[in-house]
């Protein structure tokens, strides 16, 4: 894809076009303790400098989209935003998590460098506008409901509004029930918008609501799917990862074990780095 972009800021990281590396946006689904938390950045961290990545860590203090009302949804706003702020102190890392409602964009842009609204808000007006004020970049996930060029509206509200820089990211479209599937059209569609475009590779493999009270979803579709989106050509990747998923309290089937990540991400890198050249 040499559509010209507008690079990003996220931090120091600079996120957007062919001269700099993929970015990485990792880390696990929701923040299940300070201990675990710090020890999956760590890792992060070291595998990142290893194959030179620059890396934003991820993760959420509240999972307000749970499927079932007695899942687990965090440690809660004030906690998690602590947790998260020792991140990016310990290892010197841009960190980011989910807002899902306009009056937690202020708090949360004082401990995060990058702001990201969940799929289901893509559209909600308000919560787009409360983020972009907050002068940090928004990394917006595409609707599971949203064709791409639906997305140049939500860049119009965030622009209109004086987002610091946006971020567009597909995370797989739904398809009958309970599967999401993949059109990776849309990566080109979103960034001919000029804005770095985010591929989710955990989120596109769920099968929302698959277990019954829980998202089910196939890991083992992660890396094909994050390949063949740098092959096409994508700014940044996006995945969650736990060192056992299976026991992770959310999205552990999409997944990937923190053992495999660096495998991945050379492969991404190697993919990137032929596309770029």
């Amino acid at each position: 894809m040499d559509c010209p972009v507008t690079p990003v800021m996220i931090g120091d990281i600079e996120c957007g076009g062919k001269t700099t590396p993929l970015t990485i946006i990792a880390g696990p689904c929701v923040i299940e303790s300070r201990e675990l938390t710090l020890r999956i950045a760590e890792e992060l961290k070291t595998i990142c400098d290893r194959l030179s990545l620059p890396l934003v860590f991820k993760a959420s203090y509240d999972k307000a989209n749970r499927t079932s009302s007695a899942a687990f949804r965090g440690l809660g706003m004030q906690e998690g935003l602590a947790i998260l702020n020792e991140v990016h102190r310990q290892f010197n890392v841009p960190v980011v998590t989910d807002i899902h409602l306009p009056e937690q964009a202020a708090e949360a842009a004082q401990a995060c460098q990058l702001l990201q609204i969940p799929a289901f808000l893509a559209r909600q007006t308000d919560l787009l506008v409360a983020a972009a004020k907050t002068g940090r970049p928004v990394n917006v996930k595409k609707g599971q409901f949203m064709a791409p060029t639906d997305m140049k509206n939500v860049l119009g509200k965030l622009n209109s509004a004086g987002a610091a820089g946006v971020l567009l990211c597909e995370r797989g479209t739904f398809f009958g029930y309970g599967r999401l599937v993949n059109d990776m059209q849309a990566l080109p569609i979103m960034r001919s918008f000029g804005v770095p475009v985010v591929f989710d590779a955990t989120h596109s493999v769920q099968q929302p609501g698959g277990l019954g009270d829980a998202t089910g979803g196939n890991r083992q579709m992660v890396a094909p799917l994050a390949r063949a989106a740098v092959a096409v050509g994508v700014d940044a990747v996006f995945l969650e990862t736990h060192p056992d998923p299976d026991q992770s309290p959310s999205d552990g089937p999409n997944m990937v074990p923190l053992t495999d990540v660096q495998l991945l991400l050379k492969q991404l890198k190697d993919i990137a780095q032929l596309v770029r050249s």
